[in-house]
C-alpha cells in the first residue's frame, strides 16, 4: 500500500496469479465444480477491468455518455439473469424484475441530491445496485423453480383443491426463494462487525475520512436491500404467473 493504494505492478501481478491458482485447485480438489470456470472468470475479470478502466475515463467526462454506459450496465446485468434463470428469451420480464428495483432505488437517491448527479458518483452507485439486484433476482427465481420441479406433484394437487395457478405456484416457491435475501439481510446486520464491505474501503482509499465512508457504505446497504427485496419479489411472482417460460415438470 502506498498513500492508502493498492501498488499496481510485477508483485500484485503474482499475487493475483497465485490466488487464482489457488481458487481453481481448491475448487478442483474439492470436487466443487469446473476449476476452468474459475480460471475464465479470473480471465475475464481482468480483461473486462482493463477495458472498462479505459473506457470510464471518456465516459465520466459526458452525463450523456455516463446514462449510456449505466443502460449497459443494466442490458447486461438482465441477460446474465435471464441465463441464469434459464430463460434467455424472456430477458424483457426479467428486465422487468430488475428494473422495478433499480429504478425506484436509484432514482429516489439521485432525485433527493443524497448522491450527486455527477458521473464519479452515478457510476459506482448504480453499478453496485444493479449488480446486487442481478444476483438476488436471478437467484431467487432459480430457486423458485427448482422448488416447482421438486414438488410438482404438490403443485398439482393444489390445483386439484381450486387453488389458482398463481397462488399454488406461490405457496410451493414463495419461502424458498426469499432465501435469496438471506445475503444482504446478514450483509447490513454484520456490517463494521464482521465486515469492512467495499464502499466504505473504497471511500476511505480515495481520501475521505471514515465518517464519510460510513454514510456512502450505509446508503449502499440499505439501498441494495431495498432494490433486491423488490426485484426478489417480482421474480417470485413472475415465475408463478408463468411470465418466465421455465419448465417446471420433473424430468
Amino acid at each position: 500500500m502506498s498513500d492508502g493504494a493498492v501498488v499496481a505492478g510485477p508483485a500484485l501481478a503474482v499475487v493475483l496469479v497465485l490466488l487464482l491458482a489457488l481458487a481453481a485447485a481448491v475448487v478442483w480438489l474439492g470436487g466443487l465444480g469446473s476449476w476452468r470456470a474459475v480460471v475464465v472468470a479470473g480471465v475475464r475479470a481482468v480483461v473486462q477491468l482493463a477495458a472498462v478502466s479505459f473506457v470510464i475515463v471518456a465516459v465520466l467526462r459526458s452525463g450523456w455518455l455516463t446514462a449510456g454506459f449505466v443502460l449497459l450496465m443494466f442490458t447486461v446485468a438482465v441477460v446474465t439473469a435471464a441465463r441464469r434463470i434459464g430463460v434467455p428469451r424472456d430477458a424483457a420480464w426479467v428486465a422487468v424484475a430488475l428494473g422495478g428495483g433499480v429504478v425506484p432505488v436509484l432514482g429516489l437517491v439521485l432525485a433527493s441530491g443524497v448522491v450527486p448527479l455527477r458521473p464519479i458518483a452515478v457510476v459506482p452507485i448504480a453499478g453496485i445496485v444493479i449488480g446486487g439486484t442481478m444476483t438476488a433476482t436471478a437467484q431467487a427465481a432459480r430457486r423458485a423453480v427448482d422448488e416447482l420441479r421438486t414438488r410438482y406433484g404438490e403443485y398439482e394437487a393444489a390445483l386439484a383443491l381450486g387453488l389458482p395457478q398463481r397462488a399454488a405456484a406461490l405457496e410451493i416457491c414463495r419461502p424458498s426463494a426469499g432465501h435469496a435475501l438471506i445475503p444482504p439481510l446478514d450483509q447490513t446486520r454484520t456490517v463494521g462487525l464482521v465486515t469492512l464491505p467495499g464502499a466504505f474501503v473504497g471511500v476511505l482509499l480515495g481520501g475521505a475520512g471514515p465518517v464519510q465512508a460510513g454514510v456512502t457504505q450505509l446508503l449502499v446497504l440499505i439501498g441494495l436491500l431495498a432494490a433486491e427485496a423488490v426485484g426478489v419479489l417480482l421474480a417470485v411472482e413472475l415465475v408463478a404467473s408463468r411470465r418466465l417460460h421455465a419448465d417446471w415438470r420433473t424430468r
